[in-house]
């Protein structure tokens, strides 16, 4: 499934990270860079799995684990309301 940030969300790198902003309500998150690799090629179409699948790869650790946090985190933001799909 592709999930992509609802086109009121604004994206700002920075240097530790990202800076993410609801500009439906004004609230804000302050990601780290891991958080905002996945948030940004979530953002490019690629999926979950996809996304996973790189980071484990790139850190040469086991995917199902790298899983199971790109998940939660897709949770937080699904309760965040920040993305859709």
């Amino acid at each position: 499934m592709t999930l992509r940030p609802r086109t009121q969300v604004s994206m700002t790198r920075a240097e530790d990270g990202m800076v993410v902003l609801d500009e439906r309500t004004g609230r804000y998150w302050q990601l780290n860079p891991t958080a905002a690799y996945v948030l940004e090629r979530l953002a490019a179409g690629d999926t979950a799995d996809q996304v996973a699948e790189r980071i484990a790869a790139s850190a040469g650790v086991d995917v199902a684990d790298v899983r199971s946090d790109v998940d939660v985190f897709v949770g937080r933001l699904r309760s965040a309301d920040l993305i859709s799909g």
